[in-house]
Parts: C-alpha cells; sequence; structure tokens
C-alpha cells in the first residue's frame, strides 16, 4: 500500500513539472478551460440568485434573502369578528404547509387606504368602514403546485371571503427558471464536452513530443498504469487549475454587478443582494473540472499510447 501511494505521489510531482516545464502552453489551456467552465457556472450563480429574490427554493439557501415575493391574501367576512379572525391566525400558523400568518384588522387597512395619495376624500365619505380582516399567508413551499394546493384548502375554511393569490405570474416565472436550467445543463454538457477536446489533444501532442522516452519505459519492463499515471494527473491538475480560474471570473462578476444590482433594488424599494457560487457549488465545480480533464486524459492515452507499436 505505502509503495502504491509513493507511485501516486510521483506521478503528480511529475505531472506538476510537466506543467511547470510549458508555462505558456498551460497557461493558454487553463485560459480555455476557465472561460468555459465560467460560463455555466455563472449561469448557475443567476439562476441562484433568481430563485433566492423570486423567493423560490427558499429551503436551499442559507444566504440572506430578500422578503418572499409569493404570498397569500384571505379576506375574511366583513361581519366577521375579529376574535374569530385571530383564532383563524393561530390555527393557521400551526399549518405545516405555512411558514408565517400576518394578522391585518380592519381598522388598520383602513388607515394605509387614507393614507394613499387620492383616496383621503372618498374615505372619509363612507359612512362605516368597508375593509374586512385580512390574513397574510407566507407559504413553506413556494412551486406553483404547493401554492394552488394551499390556496384550495385556504378557500374551504369557513367565514373566508376571498383567497387572493396571483398564481398566473408564479407559473411563468417557474417555466422561466426551469428554461433557464435546462439551458445552463446544456451548455455545461457542450463545454464539458469542449474540456474533454482541449485535455484529449493536450495529452495527444504530449504522447507524440514524449514517444521515444515511452517506449523506452516500455521495454524496461514500464506497466501501462505506470506511463498512464503522470498524464491522468496531468489532465486533472488542468482541470483544477480552469476551475479555479473559472471560480475567480464568478467571483469578479459578482463583484461588478452587485452595485448595479443594489441600485436597482433600491429603485424598486426591495433589497436585493447578489451572492456568488456557494462552497457546495465551488466543490461541485472543481470535482468535475478534475473529472472532465481526467476523463479527456484517459481517452487520449486509449487511442495514442499504443498507436506506433501497433502499426
Amino acid at each position: 500500500m505505502k509503495t502504491w501511494f509513493q507511485q501516486h505521489i510521483n506521478a503528480a510531482r511529475l505531472a506538476i513539472r510537466r506543467l511547470a516545464a510549458t508555462p505558456l502552453n498551460t497557461l493558454l489551456a487553463v485560459l480555455a478551460i476557465g472561460i468555459a467552465l465560467a460560463l455555466p457556472a455563472g449561469g448557475q450563480m443567476l439562476l441562484a440568485n433568481a430563485q433566492q429574490i423570486l423567493g423560490q427554493g427558499a429551503t436551499q439557501q442559507t444566504t440572506k434573502r430578500a422578503t418572499p415575493r409569493v404570498q397569500i391574501s384571505l379576506y375574511l367576512n366583513v361581519d366577521a369578528e375579529r376574535g374569530s379572525a385571530e383564532s383563524l391566525a393561530t390555527t393557521l400558523g400551526k399549518n405545516p404547509a405555512i411558514k408565517s400568518v400576518e394578522f391585518i384588522d380592519r381598522e388598520t387597512t383602513l388607515q394605509r387606504m387614507r393614507q394613499t395619495a387620492g383616496l383621503k376624500e372618498v374615505i372619509d365619505a363612507l359612512p362605516n368602514n368597508p375593509f374586512p380582516d385580512a390574513l397574510v399567508i407566507t407559504p413553506n413551499d413556494e412551486s406553483a403546485e404547493a401554492l394552488e394546493s394551499l390556496a384550495a384548502e385556504l378557500r374551504s375554511l369557513p367565514k373566508i371571503d376571498h383567497v387572493q393569490l396571483d398564481s398566473a405570474w408564479i407559473r411563468r416565472l417557474d417555466a422561466l427558471l426551469k428554461v433557464g436550467r435546462t439551458f445552463v445543463a446544456l451548455l455545461a454538457m457542450l463545454l464539458g464536452i469542449g474540456l474533454i477536446a482541449i485535455t484529449f489533444n493536450i495529452i495527444r501532442l504530449q504522447v507524440m513530443t514524449m514517444r521515444a522516452e515511452i517506449e523506452v519505459s516500455q521495454l524496461l519492463g514500464a506497466t501501462d498504469g505506470y506511463i498512464r499515471r503522470p498524464f491522468l494527473y496531468f489532465g486533472s491538475m488542468l482541470g483544477i487549475l480552469g476551475g479555479l480560474l473559472a471560480w475567480s471570473l464568478v467571483l469578479a462578476a459578482t463583484a461588478t454587478l452587485s452595485r448595479p444590482i443594489s441600485t436597482l433594488g433600491e429603485l424598486y424599494g426591495t433589497p436585493l443582494v447578489l451572492t456568488s457560487l456557494g462552497q457546495q457549488d465551488v466543490l461541485v465545480l472543481l470535482a468535475a473540472a478534475a473529472g472532465l480533464g481526467w476523463v479527456g486524459a484517459a481517452l487520449s492515452l486509449r487511442q495514442h499510447l499504443r498507436a506506433p507499436t501497433n502499426g
């Protein structure tokens, strides 16, 4: 086992020396891989922020998020007593599908409407308060299907005059997010193939350059695993370096866009905070980059390593 580990350590060291031996070629390869990985990584970052801003996937986000956009408003019957409304709010607060319940009494609604420009005279002219007590429900699951199910359940409650849920725009946003996820997945697949192709070609050139050395090693009894191992590490290291560059590019893009996004939120009266890739996303990015680099190297070795000896 100790010998096995030592062989892998030696192969990794040799791969590092090969990377350092051609710094310009290494730099160009890392740039190509980094830019290719930055596009889907940036797309994933934008989708995550869109979900955060739109209130989608709240249970999956650990960063600070804006006030949820998706709420259900319950308007009680005008003749419903305040005690009944408060009791209903307490009952709904225990529902596992509901995150929070805000009770807005009719007097509060009246005062808010009176403060609205152009409505004060109209409100003062009314003989009595026409507004009902209301409950504002914030659901736990904000997917379109869950919201429709919860709204149907709320409509069946007694003393409820109207349940307001604008589900059409929720479906549209949900559909747009699905399109975005599909696009990012396709982009990641295509650029992943490109990463494999880049590594494939680099390893092919290395094998051609080192053909004589490889054949001598084979004559001296070197196993295929011994010969292949440094090339595989080389491909994985290229991928990891490209992944680190992609992460840096996404961080730079986040820093550049943060201020304009925040300004846009201020114009709409909503705090918008642009967050970069999370720790788990970065680990997935680096692992995928290393894996794709390894695959590209393995495919190239399979095709080119023994080509001359088989002819």
